[in-house]
This record gives structure tokens, C-alpha cells and sequence, in this order.
């Protein structure tokens, strides 16, 4: 089991959320799976760069049309490491696979 490809996903910092979209290897080009994982594994994973610089930045910049309860993950292969890890120790939560 490897995530290869990742087709949506968004952060729900305030109910602690990651929803997910992805691949894993094997699956047919009309075949997805999702998933719902709670935001504290992948900080507990070590994913969650920029969890020690968030009291910086939002002193230093002050964006209105920043929105802080939902954001994405910057770079995809991060969230597909974080995901093949997470799989890894948890193989009995891996989602099946749906038709889309």
C-alpha cells in the first residue's frame, strides 16, 4: 500500500480535521478513496511545520483575507508521506476504495 497521488484534501484546524482525497498504487483511474483523520496525528507525526512559527506570523502579518480555521497542506508529497506513514501504523484504517 503506497499513496501516490493526492486529488483534494483541506485542514479544519478548529474541529481538528484533515479531509482527504488520494490514490493509493492499483487503484483504477476511476477509483478514490477518502478519508477523515484527526489534525493532531499528523502534528504528532511531525508534519506540522509551521505549528512553532504561527504566533510570529500572525504578529507580523495581519492578512484579512486570511482565513485560519480551514488551510491546505503547501506541498502534496508531505501529506503523501504523512499519509503512507500514518497507513503503516494504522493498515486497519486505510479507507476502500470508491467509484467517482
Amino acid at each position: 500500500m503506497e499513496v501516490i497521488e493526492i486529488i483534494s484534501h483541506y485542514i479544519d484546524k478548529t474541529q481538528n480535521l484533515i479531509n482527504v482525497e488520494f490514490k493509493i498504487m492499483g487503484d483504477d483511474d476511476d477509483m478514490v478513496r477518502e478519508d477523515i483523520i484527526e489534525y493532531s496525528f499528523f502534528e504528532e507525526f511531525g508534519y506540522d511545520e509551521r505549528k512553532d512559527f504561527g504566533i510570529f506570523e500572525s504578529v507580523l502579518e495581519d492578512d484579512e483575507w486570511e482565513d485560519d480555521d480551514f488551510d491546505y497542506v503547501d506541498n502534496d508529497e508531505t501529506l503523501i508521506s504523512f499519509l503512507n506513514e500514518y497507513y503503516v501504523v494504522y493498515p486497519k484504517k486505510i479507507p476502500k476504495a470508491e467509484l467517482k
